[in-house]
């Protein structure tokens, strides 16, 4: 699989805020993983067009994403700010 464990460790200390070394339930390390994995399908998709299982799984973790971030909107405005000014996601 494309993303392995060290990959996940770099994914969760560099975009997850995270608040502990092993933080990866909070919801920015969760949006930053989710990120990562839809940016990977997307490549994936422009070369496999007709791949519509993945396309299939590349909408649900959209779904989850924006599920996350809108918890996050109505948690704490400023974290949710920070998250989107992070990874670059426009809303």
């Amino acid at each position: 699989m494309y993303l392995t464990t060290d990959k996940k460790k770099k994914i969760f200390k560099d975009h997850g805020f995270a608040k502990s070394g092993k933080d990866t339930g909070s919801p920015e390390s969760q949006i930053a993983l989710f990120t990562d994995r839809i940016n990977h399908l997307t490549k994936h998709l422009k070369v496999n067009k007709k791949d519509y299982s993945t396309q299939l799984g590349l909408l649900k973790l959209v779904g989850k994403r924006r599920r996350l971030l809108d918890y996050l909107y109505n948690k704490d405005i400023e974290r949710y700010r920070a998250i989107i000014a992070e990874l670059k996601l426009r809303r």
